[in-house]
């Protein structure tokens, strides 16, 4: 079969002779043969699949850039390249329907008729923190208070006082008079001022150096706030929240690394992950160049609810059966974050381990 014409190839392949000419300019699809004279393109059929693989990966909505790259490589890779891409796009999904979720909720909770008349709850909470066995030095900083929680992790040379000036920068959220009806603008803004803070502490400690540069130096955040229904949840990160409900234990937050981005990509399984090099290594920070979008979410409290805020001291030695298990154990606050600190030190203690608990009570 000979060669082409744009119009055919076109008809073949389904796509516009606009959409070809374009392809063409960015080099993913170049013609086999241009006339000289006239310019105009012809195509060869062994470039009909090609032609056909371009157009399905513009409908997954690919940018053409990368799919350039995906053209390029053999099927197995490609295939790789495609699965990643979508479940980069499906993570993306997930935290555009958890934004959903929070405005729906913030909204229903401004319109009188969607208020339900409820028994008063209240929070009794707790906090603990420790260096650990290994650490010289605690980078962690743990608070509970009467509405605000929050765990921060600080790393680099001052990331003990970017931790206490991520969550101090919160405290203000203590104070009576956060308006409900502006919750979401209250916790956007507290995640600048955060932001603000952490830079501050580095620069005023040296964690800068002599360039100024704090892109080695801040902290995470994971922090709740109890709005007398409700607690909203602000997380950058790999500090982590869990929640327990009628003895079942579920991990509310999703960890921001390098590491759980390949596992949401399907590079890698979550066994290799435990011991992968880059395990710590934060796509999501408050820091200096780190990205500091917050996941933010609204959680329905009930009565027996009990949730943990802790560092990933915690999270990476204590499997999560442990935790449930000292979770629905354990009396008060107090008594289940000591245990969860000692269960940490007597699996080494590799890390600074801070845990902050909270449960949901009638009246309190």
């Amino acid at each position: 079969m000979g060669l082409l014409t744009i119009g055919a190839f076109a008809r073949a392949t389904r796509l516009s002779p606009k959409a070809l000419r374009l392809y063409d300019e960015l080099g993913l699809l170049p013609p086999a043969h241009v006339d000289p004279v006239t310019g105009y393109r012809r195509y060869a059929p062994d470039q009909v699949e090609r032609a056909r693989l371009v157009a399905w990966l513009r409908r997954l909505g690919m940018p053409l850039v990368r799919i350039r790259h995906v053209c390029s490589l053999d099927a197995a890779d490609a295939a790789r390249e495609v699965r990643a891409f979508w479940a980069r796009a499906e993570a993306d999904f997930a935290a555009r329907r958890d934004l959903v979720a929070f405005l729906v909720g913030h909204l229903e909770r401004e319109d009188p008729a969607m208020t339900a008349t409820v028994s008063p709850l209240g929070i009794r909470y707790a906090a603990g923190s420790d260096a650990g066995l290994v650490r010289t030095s605690n980078q962690d900083t743990a608070y509970a208070g009467s509405r605000l929680l929050a765990v921060a992790d600080g790393y680099g040379d001052g990331g003990a006082p970017a931790s206490a000036a991520a969550v101090d920068a919160l405290k203000y959220l203590e104070a009576d008079g956060v308006p409900a009806g502006g919750l979401l603008d209250v916790l956007a803004d507290a995640v600048e001022q955060a932001q603000r803070a952490v830079h501050g502490a580095v620069l005023a400690g040296g964690g800068a150096g002599d360039t100024g540069d704090t892109g080695d130096t801040g902290t995470t955040l994971t922090a709740m706030l109890w709005t007398g229904s409700q607690l909203a949840l602000v997380h950058i990160g790999d500090c982590r929240a869990y929640l327990l409900r009628e003895g079942e234990l579920f991990r509310i937050t999703h960890d921001h690394t390098v590491v759980q981005t390949m596992i949401d990509e399907g590079r890698i399984g979550a066994e290799e992950a435990a011991s992968h090099p880059q395990r710590s290594m934060l796509v999501r920070a408050l820091g200096g160049g780190a990205d500091a979008t917050a996941d933010m979410r609204l959680h329905d409290a009930g009565a027996g609810d009990r949730y943990l805020l802790c560092s990933d001291g915690l999270s990476t030695v204590v499997p999560d059966a442990e935790i449930r298990r000292v979770l629905a154990g354990a009396g008060e606050p107090e008594e289940a974050v000591r245990e969860l600190v000692a269960l940490a030190n007597a699996a080494g203690g590799p890390d600074n381990v801070s845990c902050v608990l909270a449960d949901v009570v009638v009246g309190a």
